[in-house]
């Protein structure tokens, strides 16, 4: 054989830079190099121990075996539960699907809903995988972009000037990344008219839903006339601290549940079981509020000092975002490309960080930053990204290797 025939579509496919920065930045680190993470969207914190002590006891109960393919009925009796106190929006056990991590969502969706030809809209700079999903299934990505001036929301008249005959479909993501951006009640409410006007089916990414600084969440999916043409797409990854379980959740009308039932069938079979359990404990634990509400205590500190000591840095413009643990720094004022700023931070200085154009051509000139670190290693970065901006070189550790301070 002379050579794998790779099939075209997987030419259509994107990546998540994050993991490709977070390779580069731990071969350094086996090279000897002090890197400090700020790249990587997961919560440093451990899965709260009643969550991993219902998974153990689920093990220990034999919980090892198949599932039905949306998943435990009882599981997802308790995540209609829990969709039904998060959003106010009635939700029975048919309408939810388990899967293993909430990417799975957004491809089966598309893969139901979505034709060759078809028009998407999505935030840009937005989540990655959104375009390269997209792609892969053959419709087109239209760009909806998301502004600083406007808080890092999105415009709705600028969704409504967007909408061609062949949109199909809308994603929104709030909280946002990479920006920490959050849709306000008057938004979600315009965001939905559109949609009913225009006849689009919306998938509503609020894996951050739990993540909110001021106020309460608002979901797009309990906006009237919004739970039948709807995908509320979640998961436990970020607010539990559990993006190993690999667990998502999604909400969504009867008929598109089926034909998700259909996909999972075809490919994972099921979500693990005892992560199913662990998912109960998570959304009914009385320990699991309370330390929902103590990482974000510590998000809240780790947000500030990470604006505040942006903001100190001649060139540097940091909006403070209103969720997720994400800054989205604009370093236009520098005169750094985005890029080059990121490999010179990781290379030179010893911070990983994000381009803002990783994340769609709106994000140039931004970086991102992940504040999911310690206080301790966050004012180190910030230190770093100072000194390097202003042209102070790294120290020499006495073997005369260069050595980030």
């Amino acid at each position: 054989m002379s050579g794998l025939r790779i099939a075209d579509r997987m030419s259509r496919l994107g990546t998540e830079s994050a993991f490709e920065t977070l390779a580069q930045a731990r071969r350094l680190e086996a090279q000897g190099r002090d890197v400090v993470h700020m790249e990587i969207g997961e919560p440093d914190f451990a899965t709260p121990p009643n969550i991993s002590e219902a998974a153990i006891r689920a093990l220990r109960e034999g919980a090892t075996h198949y599932t039905p393919a949306s998943g435990i009925w009882e599981v997802r009796e308790a995540t209609a539960r829990y969709v039904t106190r998060q959003t106010g929006v009635p939700t029975v056990p048919e309408q939810i699907v388990l899967v293993p991590g909430s990417k799975n969502l957004l491809h089966f969706a598309l893969l139901s809903l979505i034709e060759p030809g078809d028009e998407v809209l999505l935030p840009d700079p937005g989540y990655p995988i959104y375009s390269s999903l997209i792609n892969f299934v053959g419709a087109t990505p239209v760009s909806v972009p998301i502004r600083e001036q406007n808080d890092f929301r999105l415009d709705v008249r600028e969704l409504r000037s967007l909408v061609t005959p062949r949109t199909r479909a809308l994603i929104v993501n709030s909280p946002a990344n990479p920006t920490g951006g959050v849709l306000t009640r008057e938004d979600c409410e315009a965001i939905a008219a559109v949609a009913i006007e225009h006849d689009l089916f919306v998938v509503s990414d609020e894996i951050y839903s739990r993540l909110i600084y001021d106020g309460r969440h608002v979901s797009l999916y309990s906006i009237d006339g919004m739970a039948e043409r709807c995908v509320l797409m979640d998961g436990l990854s970020k607010a539990w601290a559990m993006c190993g379980w690999r667990l998502g959740f999604g909400a969504m009308p009867v008929q598109l549940a089926q034909r998700m039932d259909t996909l999972m069938i075809n490919t994972s079979s099921c979500a693990a079981a005892f992560t199913q359990w662990a998912a109960v404990e998570a959304f009914e634990g009385a320990a699991s509020d309370a330390a929902v509400s103590a990482m974000m205590a510590e998000f809240t500190e780790r947000r500030d000092v990470v604006v505040d000591g942006l903001n100190a840095i001649p060139g540097v413009r940091c909006h403070k975002p209103a969720g997720a643990f994400y800054v989205f720094p604009n370093i236009e004022a520098t005169g750094w490309d985005e890029r080059a700023l990121q490999q010179a931070l990781l290379n030179e200085a010893g911070v990983a960080v994000l381009a803002g154009t990783a994340f769609g051509a709106h994000g140039r000139g931004y970086l991102r930053l992940s504040y999911a670190n310690s206080v301790a290693n966050l004012e180190k970065g910030i230190e770093r990204i100072g000194n390097l901006l202003a042209g102070t070189p790294p120290e020499r550790s006495g073997s005369g290797a260069a050595v980030p301070s």
